[in-house]
């Protein structure tokens, strides 16, 4: 059986390009025209692959991972690679966060840390299994997010690829706990140490959300 993810990831990559080469400030209709022919973001293509990801997280339904493995190698050949993973991360994040009911952010906003914080973790759990095929859980005063294939894995030099997780685990729990406290690559699949993991240390989250 071929491997699937939530459609939701390959859209928050496309929704990512389209955001960071749209540039700032109302443009006239010529000079947008122009800027569809340099800018992958822009592009027809781009539109057309956003509304049908689009319509396949309305319906719940997921997309095969090499897919979208073959879109992140494509944003990898840019040279604002980083950015654009670390936008899509965020993107990500918060689309997931609109699927946590309205009650429980609010027990998340106004409940101390005691009672929030394993609220929290079962969501941000959650989170990870559903759109980020990966595995969460508590070590201590850290959270690990474990990811057996990354789908960002290798598609530009170095690391660059894992700032998409790392970003995406950094958002999620600003959302969810107040915190953006460090997130750590621990462990890279492109080192040969097995599937890649992220740690983030969120000691901020004893501190009470009351107030």
């Amino acid at each position: 059986m071929l491997a699937t993810v939530d459609a939701l990831l390959p859209l928050s990559l496309l929704e990512a390009v389209r955001d960071v080469d749209t540039p700032e400030g109302l443009l006239d209709a010529e000079f947008v025209d122009e800027l569809r022919n340099k800018r992958f973001g822009l592009s027809d293509t781009v539109y057309t692959q956003i509304q049908r990801y689009t319509e396949a997280v309305r319906r719940n339904h997921r997309t095969g991972q090499d897919e979208t493995i073959a879109l992140a190698r494509l944003i990898g050949r840019r040279p604002d690679a980083e950015a654009v993973l670390r936008a899509a991360g965020r993107f990500l994040a918060r689309e997931a966060y609109m699927t946590v009911s309205p009650v429980t952010r609010g027990v998340l906003k106004v409940m101390p840390s005691m009672i929030s914080r394993p609220l929290a973790f079962r969501k941000t759990r959650r989170i990870a299994q559903r759109y980020l095929n990966g595995t969460v859980r508590r070590v201590g005063q850290f959270v690990l997010l474990e990811v057996p294939r990354s789908v960002t894995l290798g598609v530009a030099p170095g690391s660059t690829g894992c700032a998409f997780y790392e970003s995406s685990l950094r958002e999620v729990l600003r959302l969810l706990v107040g915190v953006t406290g460090a997130v750590e690559h621990t462990r890279c699949e492109g080192r040969q140490e097995g599937s890649c993991e992220w740690r983030a240390d969120w000691r901020g989250a004893d501190r009470s959300h009351a107030g």
